[in-house]
């Protein structure tokens, strides 16, 4: 696993004595504040010099869509849209941490908070929480030397789950950054603030029968032994494609690979995998002849990776789990459709939305996968650990990757300082809106339309025209009040009720903009209820009988529609 080195303490901090950049979420707040309105004046000369110089100066009149980024505030300019983007922190960020690659989340986290110009207050995982502490130790000392503002990079040194939970729901966290479990992530999301939360990875390696053998071994086993195989997005299993399968099987072996029988299989499955299906903690992150000497297995010295051959996924398959050390699961299949199907059985297990990997010389296949896979981040020809973080690829340079939709996630990207920032929008009006009912009304009335860069010589713009409103019915000239009841009784028979009196169906004057409809004033000598359900209703429609209600009673749903569509309230009048 990745440990911080061991660096000279720094000084202490600015924070409560004996709780070193334990800074509260309010004072994080106020440095986050100060963060965002701070301006190099490194900057501000460059931008000053930028302006002065004229063949620097893009033409705006060519540039009709370019987008361009002005000074530290990161104010893009659309032209030919006339839109100013303007990018605004977010605020503070409660980050959470887990034990698995602890201090890359943890650096990672910091320097994106910062990127954004928020600041940042770190959860440890209680099993972490001394190389995490160390790691923003070091960060903050750095930050401040470079001219943070105080109280930018903070962290809890006391970890419980009701500590992390309030630090989640505080009223000055602005976003939550969560890495880990399912539950950590759903914990994450109910606490009522805007949340990143990212869950667990179980990547397939998929090597297709076009593939370069050598080199797709070489990136899988590069990829599982990278910090020994505890990132999220290592590979956890390869599918091999049949007729190469025998290749393949030989260059791993050449390449430090030990395939296990089915009694050591069974043997390192009950040291690797607790009863739950979780990695045992105690073997996370350690090396392939590490875990065999724990499982009472022998291997040879030079062992890099340990593969076990499964016939299926799931829980009678334990080590088909996401296993977060160099052990691997190994699958056959007979094609690149059946091998298809298996990396889907793989991601449903535990990494749903994650990340997956093909090796592949077959552009169309390549295309296949990407469109039917349920996984994000699809590494072709790479290193799933080096390709999905942007080291490898094009895609951003992240240590915190969603897993979108499919994983229960808010977002499938990369997670970036862009994901911190809110941007605002200032939208010029490109086309004046003039209604028919403005100009029938004055006809001579006229549009000033400013000129735009791209509108031509004069710089006129076509205004459109909003439709006019269709012209009012003529006034209804009434009805008398036996008139209506009559009508209504009418009505209600050709329904099926027996129609009432015109005294029953007129309603008072008082009755109106009450929860009850078509109901009546009742005796004041009759005790009005004070809840009514839906038994009480049949009961009363079988009597034949009304139900007296008070002005503030309690009525289900379902006694509600039986009673008005029956008309059994009636409201009894109010005492004060």
């Amino acid at each position: 696993m990745a440990i911080s080195p061991r660096l000279p303490k720094p000084a202490p901090s600015r924070g409560a004595p004996g709780r070193q950049g334990s800074i509260s979420p309010s004072s994080a707040r106020n440095a986050s504040t100060r963060s965002s309105t701070r301006w190099p004046r490194r900057r501000r000369r460059r931008l000053r010099r930028s302006r002065s110089s004229p063949s620097k100066r893009p033409d705006t009149a060519s540039s009709k869509t370019k987008s361009r980024r002005i000074s530290s505030a990161r104010i893009a300019r659309d032209d030919e849209r006339r839109v100013v983007e303007i990018a605004e922190p977010f605020g503070v960020v409660a980050a959470i941490v887990p034990s698995t690659n602890p201090t890359s989340t943890a650096i990672y986290k910091i320097l994106i908070s910062l990127k954004a110009r928020c600041a940042i207050v770190i959860s440890p995982h209680p099993a972490a929480v001394k190389c995490i502490t160390r790691v923003a130790e070091v960060m903050e000392e750095a930050a401040r030397r470079a001219g943070a503002p105080a109280g930018s990079i903070n962290w809890m040194t006391t970890v419980t789950i009701e500590g992390t939970q309030e630090l989640m729901k505080h009223r000055d966290v602005a976003v939550i950054l969560a890495t880990g479990g399912m539950g950590l992530v759903r914990a994450a999301y109910s606490a009522g603030k805007p949340a990143y939360g990212v869950g667990p990875g179980n990547a397939p390696a998929f090597i297709e029968r076009t593939a370069n053998v050598r080199k797709a071994v070489h990136d899988i086993v590069t990829g599982k032994t990278f910090d020994n195989g505890v990132l999220c997005s290592a590979e956890n299993s390869v599918v091999v494609d049949e007729p190469i399968a025998g290749e393949v099987k030989r260059e791993f072996q050449a390449q430090g690979g030990y395939f296990m029988n089915a009694a050591e299989i069974e043997a390192v499955a009950k040291g690797l995998v607790t009863p739950q299906r979780l990695p045992n903690p105690a073997l996370v992150g350690r090396s392939a002849v590490h875990i065999a000497g724990r499982c009472n297995i022998t291997v040879p010295a030079d062992t890099r990776v340990l593969l076990a051959p499964l016939d299926g996924v799931g829980r009678d398959y334990p080590l088909s789990i996401e296993k977060l050390c160099p052990v691997l699961s190994y699958y056959v299949v007979k094609d690149w459709r059946e091998g298809c199907e298996r990396c889907k059985q793989i991601l449903r297990y535990g990494g749903m939305g994650h990340t997956m990997s093909i090796h592949s010389r077959n552009d169309q296949i390549i295309l296949e996968f990407g469109l039917h896979k349920p996984a994000y981040r699809i590494v072709v020809n790479s290193p799933t650990t080096h390709g999905s973080v942007g080291l490898s690829t094009g895609l951003d340079p992240a240590m915190t990757l969603g897993c979108g939709g499919f994983g229960g996630n808010i977002t499938s990207d990369n997670i970036s300082p862009r994901h911190l920032l809110n941007i605002k929008r200032l939208a010029h009006e490109l086309t004046p809106i003039v209604s028919r009912w403005d100009r029938a009304a004055s006809p001579h009335v006229q549009v000033d339309v400013e000129p735009r860069p791209g509108a031509g010589p004069t710089g006129q713009v076509r205004a459109y025209e909003l439709p006019v409103a269709p012209a009012r019915p003529p006034a209804p000239t009434g009805i008398s009040a036996d008139a209506l009841s009559r009508r209504i009784d009418e009505f209600l028979g050709s329904r099926g009720f027996k129609p009432g009196s015109a005294e029953d169906a007129q309603i008072q004057p008082n009755d109106v903009g009450r929860p009850f409809q078509g109901r009546q004033q009742t005796a004041p000598d009759q005790p009005p209820l004070d809840f009514v359900c839906e038994e009480d209703v049949r009961m009363a429609i079988q009597a034949g009988r009304k139900l007296v209600v008070s002005e503030r009673a309690i009525v289900t749903p379902a006694a509600r529609d039986l009673g008005e569509q029956h008309r059994v309230f009636a409201v009894a009048p109010w005492r004060g």
